[in-house]
């Protein structure tokens, strides 16, 4: 039965400030005994300033931060999914989620899919696309949660990205996340709990919470849900810390079995959007 970490945090500006709680975490994490620590979105750098933002935001290779978690993964012997944005070939920025195992090797990099372009009637209003550039893969990976779907906050809101998840039929599924707090108290828990039900597998969405460096307040309440829909950790949307929570990974076949939802799937026909 691994164990499992989650750091919430309230990311700000300096990317090595940052680094050094998460650092920190992976040390702490390890100690008592999880297999691997999840962050937030945007762990590694919180800013929507992007003037500012963009001195620090280079290429994943020449990241001072990627590499010292990496150090700190092969020196604790602990795997760490890390969000931080990167500077790409093309000179847009990819909102990122990096897989590292626990020799200190990126196992997997996810890209964003869906992009953050709203106008909430509170009077935020984010246009994600306006800096960053969204992937194009699905992506998955072998972890001590078993085959691990990666995932990135708004990409909850859309079921294409789940269903191809179900199909691969991971065991667990991340999703980091920097929630705002409006859609964060209407959609945050119903959504995660309804994904695992729907995946029947675990979710594990550490999140960003707090008043934050560059003036945004976001929802927190990282999560952990498991295939039945039980919320089995809510750190709630306080203050930052670190979380921990067993995986029994023989619950996946035990909900399976009960609800074989995704061996009953069928083709549904699908009309174009307009």
């Amino acid at each position: 039965m691994p164990k499992i970490a989650l750091l919430q945090m309230s990311s700000g500006t300096d990317p090595e400030a940052n680094g050094g709680r998460i650092r920190e975490a992976m040390a702490q994490a390890a100690g008592q005994g999880a297999e691997i620590l999840f962050t937030p979105e945007m762990a590694g750098l919180l800013d929507r300033n992007r003037a500012r933002a963009g001195v620090h935001i280079v290429a994943e290779e020449a990241s001072a931060l990627v590499q010292s978690v990496r150090d700190a993964a092969r020196e604790h012997a602990i795997a760490l999914a890390l969000g931080l944005p990167v500077l790409r070939d093309d000179g847009r920025w990819a909102n990122r989620s990096l897989l590292i195992d626990a020799s200190g090797a990126t196992a997997a990099r996810y890209d964003k899919i869906h992009m953050f372009d709203v106008d909430l009637a509170t009077g935020e209003s984010w246009r994600e696309s306006s800096a960053y550039a969204p992937g194009e893969e699905v992506v998955t990976a072998d972890t001590p949660v078993g085959t691990l779907g990666l995932t990135t906050c708004y990409d909850i809101r859309f079921p294409a990205l789940w269903d191809e998840l179900g199909r691969r039929r991971c065991d667990a599924i991340a999703v980091p996340a920097a929630f705002t707090v409006p859609t964060g108290k209407a959609h945050w828990h119903t959504l995660l709990r309804a994904r695992a039900i729907e995946a029947t597998a675990f979710i594990i969405a550490a999140a960003q919470v707090g008043k934050h460096e560059d003036g945004r307040e976001t929802y927190g309440h990282s999560l952990v849900v498991d295939p039945w829909g039980e919320v089995l950790l809510d750190m709630g949307g306080e203050a930052p810390g670190l979380g921990f929570c067993d995986i029994d990974l023989s619950r996946i076949a035990e909900v399976r079995r009960q609800l074989p939802s995704l061996a009953n799937k069928r083709e549904i026909p699908r009309s174009p959007l307009p």
